[in-house]
């Protein structure tokens, strides 16, 4: 029984119990936090994830002489000038690339579906009409080229009206506003935070929490180059290879490629679809092919093993995973916490992993009769 305090009141040391309803509290509340202000956090979370990126760089300046609030506001101006030379660059050509989608996606859909006529139909010739019938052929284009007229209008829409999609003021306005200060406070809140952790497990948390950075910090850096990149390179590289919305698939394969595996898959299966709706010949769709594969081996043998080597602990299926359950969950706000709290996870697991190896229940030695 613990001893009581010398003012006679409660114990000195907190129970197990108090320990477990303190973390499950906790956790508690900040679900129902997210939950309850999932519409407006969107802005806040992104200003935290442009914070965390530039507080390295913060931190150099720092060091070099300059005050914490100039190095901050310098950094987010630059970011936010560099979006806005992105955008002025690169509006009027995705624009451009829309109205090429809009005029030409009739003669694609009838491309690909001449395409597809002809391959299911050299495919009955070699398996036999009783394997493929004549009505079963016309529902599979049919059905093709409804798809792809559906594809085309939603990109059409999708990127149309995509300043519609998000909040102009709120993100635009409110965003570098709140990343300014968070980035300037970031080392006064990183303290005050670790001031409120308890005395008995501050050793394990902060341990805990630089292992979670580590681990975040290079799976964000390596998806910060892998998009960088490969969007650059599929851009050119589409472009170079004639074709008509090079640029646009190339960007988003960039984009999507933060998700393992989704980015290139899915924009290796639009491009080829428009190479065979423009070209209508199988060179024009084996070059487009080719430039997804070579990106593919860069990306697989150069970027992450010379660049980033084994520092990126983060499983492709876990980060998948988390971020199509954090995206059911909470829409874009949980896809921009997915990877942190996936990183955080992980490094939670494999501690407890270790713990559990160290610990009788794994080392007692086995039973050597009855």
């Amino acid at each position: 029984m613990p001893p009581p305090s010398p003012g006679g009141g409660g114990p000195r040391t907190a129970t197990p119990r108090q320990r477990l309803g303190l973390v499950l509290g906790l956790f508690g509340a900040l679900l129902f936090g997210l939950w309850l202000f999932q519409s407006i956090l969107t802005p806040f979370v992104l200003a935290g994830v442009i914070a965390y990126f530039l507080d390295p760089p913060a931190t150099r300046l720092t060091r070099l002489g300059l005050p914490r609030g100039v190095a901050a506001l310098l950094l987010v101006l630059a970011l936010v000038l560099f979006a806005l030379l992105c955008v002025v660059l690169l509006w009027p050509l995705v624009i451009a690339q829309i109205g090429v989608l809009v005029t030409s996606l009739p003669s694609y859909v009838a491309r690909v579906g001449a395409a597809l006529r002809d391959a299911l139909e050299r495919l009955g010739e070699a398996v036999g009409p009783e394997y493929m019938d004549a009505r079963l052929r016309e529902l599979a284009i049919s059905q093709v080229g409804g798809m792809l007229s559906w594809l085309g209008t939603s990109a059409t829409r999708l990127l149309g009206g995509g300043v519609a999609i998000f909040n102009v003021f709120t993100f635009v306005v409110v965003t570098p506003i709140v990343a300014f200060y968070l980035l300037r406070d970031w080392p006064r809140m990183l303290a005050r935070i670790e001031s409120w952790l308890p005395r008995r497990s501050a050793n394990t948390i902060r341990q805990l929490a630089r292992d979670t950075d580590r681990v975040l910090s290079a799976w964000l850096r390596g998806q910060l180059l892998c998009s960088t990149g490969l969007g650059i390179y599929y851009a050119l590289g589409l472009t170079f290879a004639g074709l008509e919305l090079g640029l646009m698939v190339g960007l988003l394969s960039g984009i999507l490629t933060f998700i393992p595996y989704v980015g290139s898959t899915t924009g290796l299966v639009l491009a080829t679809l428009l190479a065979i709706g423009q070209f209508g010949t199988w060179d024009g769709v084996l070059l487009v092919v080719a430039i997804f594969v070579a990106g593919q081996i860069v990306e697989g043998y150069i970027i992450y093993p010379y660049l980033l080597g084994d520092r990126v602990e983060l499983h492709a299926v876990w980060v998948i995973f988390a971020l199509f359950a954090g995206g059911v969950a909470f829409g874009f706000l949980g896809v921009l916490l997915a990877v942190p709290m996936a990183a955080a996870l992980g490094v939670v697991a494999r501690y407890w992993l270790r713990r559990y190896l160290e610990s009788p229940l794994y080392l007692d030695p086995p039973r050597t009769g009855t």
